[in-house]
């Protein structure tokens, strides 16, 4: 019999943030621990299936291989609305065409 461990799930909007708590059996992946939460049950349209996940801000790409330690914090992210690299560009350009209009 495997020995359980503590563990979090955590999802956020900027409305609404969810943090749970639960044991689950050493083993547990990322993904299994995220569906046993039941945490996409108190989010319109979260998909965990498509989700991507990290734990402590380091994201993983497989989460349903990365097995959980003890004290690990899953978190469930948002796509992104927009591209960081092409919102610095787009910034950085108007900034030059003020400088130029200057």
């Amino acid at each position: 019999m495997a020995d359980n461990i503590r563990v979090e799930v955590a999802y956020a909007l900027p409305e609404h943030q969810e943090l749970i708590a639960l044991d689950v059996p050493e083993g547990t992946t990322m993904f299994d621990a995220a569906v046993q939460s039941g945490i996409a049950h108190k989010f319109d349209g979260l998909d965990l299936e498509n989700a991507e996940m990290g734990i402590f801000g380091k994201a993983e790409r497989k989460p349903k291989e990365r097995a959980l330690q003890a004290g690990d914090r899953v978190e469930i992210y948002r796509p992104l609305i927009a591209d960081p690299k092409e919102v610095r560009k787009r910034r950085a350009e108007e900034a030059k065409k003020r400088r130029d209009d200057s």
